[in-house]
């Protein structure tokens, strides 16, 4: 018997920290998992993992509107479980409170797609889905660059809007446009009536949203009943739209960031092969996004002295230079010792536009700083 040819499947936790409504736009849950099973599969296909990858999966009830308990209980049964490194959590306030237990005991590498630099630390990176330091300098520009001169900000109440808001104040004081208002609203979806007639009265000529997204869910009605209709602009928030139709319905008439370019031959190419296996062709930011987890832990697989977690870790510091699915054709994704974030630059977010189908949006803007 050829014993040395029975190897174990490396195991990679697959952490959702939050529930997806019923009535989801996309199956964003199967083209999550789809994404990374052919990404390892086609790293062993071509030799370079010599054992499958197996996708272990928890779920966990995190914040905005469960707890960060469940994250981190559910991380340790990840750690429990034999896994070698974790995708996941991905929402920010779970991620920060989940790093200190990585760093204390877990001490298991985690790739999340938050946009918080908070979590970021010796086991801890990022693919970062926005970035609370990213996004308010591209919305800033976008809205300065459509002739907006003054906004009205809606800011969510939690520190994802709060960390968006001090970036935001920051980029208009140096790219404009001026803040003539700014109202905190719920994290969750509540009536918002009473921010949107406060902004309405000073009479800004864009206006912008800083959150999780979900606290926006009845913002076009608000608009509606006091007869506004500004350009309006919202962060990655904008990717809520994948998770149900209520939110596209929210969503028609603003300009959100995303990390899905059609012109990214890379992304492209990725989804060519995605179809193939699949027989669809989700063409939004989940599959190139778990291209990119999957094809950076392939090679911390591939490249672990030992295949253990600290091995994984240490051989995640050395994927350099890989091009990415994601973003703008020409992105890129580098670790380094003290380097978490993978995607650097601007280019990563581009701005798209949702359509009134809710299911078709298209591409305005790419990040072009004068």
């Amino acid at each position: 018997m050829a014993i040395g040819h029975q190897a174990e499947p490396i195991k990679l936790g697959v952490l959702q920290d939050f529930a997806i409504p019923p009535g989801s736009a996309y199956d964003t849950r199967q083209d999550f998992l789809d994404a990374l099973a052919l990404v390892f599969e086609e790293a062993q296909a071509s030799g370079l993992l010599d054992r499958s990858v197996e996708l272990v999966e928890r779920d966990a009830a995190g914040l905005p509107t469960g707890s960060v308990r469940s994250v981190i209980d559910a991380y340790g049964e990840l750690v429990d479980e034999g896994c070698l490194a974790v995708f996941g959590p991905h929402v920010s306030e779970n991620t920060i409170a989940l790093r200190p237990e990585i760093e204390r005991r877990f001490r298991v590498p985690s790739i999340s797609v938050c946009g918080a630099d908070q979590w970021l630390g010796k086991w801890t990176f990022a693919l970062p889905n926005g970035s609370m330091t990213d996004e308010p300098i591209v919305l800033a520009h976008l809205a300065a660059k459509a002739g907006a001169r003054t906004v009205g900000v809606l800011v969510e109440r939690s520190v994802i809007g709060q960390l968006y808001a001090r970036s935001f104040r920051d980029a208009c004081r140096e790219l404009g446009p001026r803040i003539v208002a700014e109202e905190t609203i719920a994290q969750t979806g509540q009536d918002i009536a009473d921010a949107v007639r406060s902004l309405h009265g000073s009479r800004p000529d864009a206006l912008v949203h800083l959150g999780f997204g979900y606290g926006v869910i009845r913002i076009n009605e608000a608009l509606d009943a006091v007869g506004w209709d500004p350009p309006r602009y919202l962060g990655t928030a904008f990717e809520d739209v994948y998770f149900s139709d209520e939110i596209w319905d929210a969503y028609v008439g603003w300009v959100g960031l995303e990390q899905y370019d059609e012109a990214n031959l890379v992304g492209q190419r990725f989804l060519d092969r995605f179809e193939a296996a699949y027989g669809r062709r989700p063409e939004y930011y989940a599959p190139g996004l778990c291209r990119d987890a999957g094809v950076a832990l392939a090679r911390a697989f591939a490249g672990a002295e030992p295949l253990s977690p600290r091995g994984v870790r240490d051989a995640l510091e050395r994927v350099k230079l890989v091009p990415a699915a994601s973003g703008a054709p020409g992105t890129t994704i580098s670790f380094g010792q003290w380097t978490r974030r993978g995607w650097m630059g601007s280019g990563y977010l581009v701005a798209r536009a949702v359509e009134p189908d809710r299911r078709s949006h298209r591409l305005v803007a790419r990040f072009e700083p004068s």
